[in-house]
């Protein structure tokens, strides 16, 4: 979701090494084709030589374009984080399984990959115990399903608000076999950092990478 910068600089820099390695590969092989005809009848260019000198030459420009797509590489993640910064304040989906528990209620959407006879919802705790579960029948394939979870353990007791939960979800066809299911959660970005290289996007205790950013939407008033 997030715009790199610079992107116009990237292509010009691939075109341009693009351009230089045919440019240099044709002077080279102007002065190999002139050292051919030039040579001693008597005395030909050894064929080994003739293949170390094409090789060197390819490998010195491959390293050329190599060199210069990790400076490219680095200068876009330089400015990534940048380009990241629109996402605070914006209403994001993320692709997660946690959620917070807030005003006594945790929402999950999440995917199935076709129609289900059966879905199971488990709700885990930090210490990944099962606290709560659930099933429903019949449950259509697709997009924008949801479960919302009132906060309460099977036992009934109430939970605070403020901490994360897990929703595992197995969903099972009229045979028995499993359907594949992504789950998503939504809530406000309030922050975005770079951490190991990569930029990460906050929403309440959640910390995604970027890339899983599923969706952005602006906050309502």
């Amino acid at each position: 979701m997030a715009e790199v910068s610079g992107s116009g600089s990237v292509i010009d820099k691939i075109t341009g090494s693009r351009n230089r390695m045919a440019n240099n590969t044709q002077t080279f092989l102007k002065l190999l084709t002139t050292q051919l005809k030039n040579q001693d009848p008597l005395s030909p260019m050894d064929s080994t030589q003739f293949t170390a000198q094409i090789t060197q030459m390819t490998g010195v420009e491959q390293q050329l374009i190599t060199n210069d797509l990790l400076s490219m590489l680095v200068g876009m993640n330089d400015g990534g984080l940048a380009g990241t910064v629109d996402l605070i304040g914006k209403t994001v989906t993320v692709a997660t399984d946690k959620a917070p528990l807030a005003d006594g209620k945790a929402k999950w959407t999440y995917d199935l990959d076709r129609n289900a006879a059966k879905v199971k919802y488990e709700v885990l705790n930090s210490a990944g115990q099962v606290i709560y579960t659930t099933t429903k029948p019949s449950v259509k394939g697709g997009t924008g399903n949801t479960f919302e979870w009132d906060g309460k353990t099977d036992k009934g007791v109430q939970l605070a608000n403020g901490d994360l939960y897990t929703l595992r979800i197995s969903a099972t066809g009229s045979g028995g076999e499993k359907i594949g299911t992504t789950t998503h959660t939504t809530g406000i970005a309030t922050s975005v950092e770079s951490k190991n290289g990569q930029n990460m996007v906050t929403i309440g205790k959640i910390q995604v990478p970027v890339g899983d950013v599923i969706s952005v939407k602006p906050t309502a008033a």
